[in-house]
């Protein structure tokens, strides 16, 4: 990312699902977000930490510390920041209700808009079904999620010789194929259902590595997305209005934009 690059300004942001402790994630990319964008908020929407890969096999190099102190660095200038452990960082749970350093610890919370609309902001594996309930096919679940990751490495190994950009095959599967359409919306059932329970205007979580805004169910459903292969997040402009960013796509745009400019002379 270039040096220059002037800091966005927004009111409150949103990520999750980041993961550190799984091999294959963007902790580069994450921390060019993170200097990139300052928020008055940030919701750290569960899934930051990857307690089940770190239990398994610690791995934790130096990018992860340099996103951490990111953070950390952003708590202390005085940014408020809200972190809703997820099932992959459940171990924080024992800890809700209290502080990291400036960093709040809390199961689910209510965001406030800048146009005073209400959002349950949770990471949402408590509605999730086999994680609740099945916890063993979870990790089956995330063995095979990470078998795919692999799977991934090796096709984009060959695009990124034959000049194509990143392609993701779990995203893929999830648009395409017809059970991941099917668990994907009834999540979304679930959450808008407890949102409208909660007497709010909107819910905002994470988990299933989808990123989303839509109101299709008569409710705001947004959903971060992931920083294990998306890269996305969700910001409040002070406007009020929530936007999904999709870091990858956006740098690859600037940096093309960037060299027509070149290239023109201009």
């Amino acid at each position: 990312m270039s040096e220059d690059r002037e800091i966005r300004r927004v009111r409150a942001l949103f990520l999750s699902d980041v993961h550190l402790g799984m091999k294959p994630i963007r902790s580069a990319q994450l921390s060019e977000f993170l200097r990139a964008h300052d928020a008055e908020t940030i919701y750290l929407v569960g899934d930051i930490l990857d307690g089940w890969r770190l239990a398994k096999q610690w791995h934790w190099p130096a990018q992860y510390n340099e996103v951490i102190q990111l953070m950390l660095d952003k708590a202390t200038a005085g940014t408020r920041i809200v972190y809703l452990p997820g099932n992959h960082d459940e171990f924080l749970r024992e800890y809700l209700g209290t502080y990291f350093g400036e960093i709040e610890l809390v199961d689910r919370t209510i965001h406030t808009s800048a146009t005073g609309k209400t959002y349950l902001v949770i990471h949402g594996d408590q509605f999730d079904v086999v994680v609740m309930n099945a916890k063993w096919l979870a990790h089956v679940g995330d063995w095979a999620y990470n078998a795919a990751l692999r799977v991934n490495i090796a096709i984009n190994w060959v695009r990124r010789r034959l000049g194509l950009q990143y392609w993701s095959l779990s995203a893929w599967a999830k648009q395409k194929v017809k059970n991941a359409v099917s668990v994907i919306g009834r999540f979304e059932e679930a959450l808008v259902h407890e949102a409208r329970e909660s007497g709010v205007d909107g819910v905002i979580c994470g988990h299933i590595h989808f990123a989303d805004i839509h109101d299709r169910l008569g409710i705001q459903y947004i959903n971060t997305g992931d920083w294990v292969e998306s890269c996305t997040a969700i910001v409040e402009n002070h406007d009020g209005a929530f936007e999904l960013i999709k870091w990858t796509e956006m740098v690859t745009g600037e940096g093309r934009k960037q060299k027509l400019r070149q290239n023109s002379g201009q």
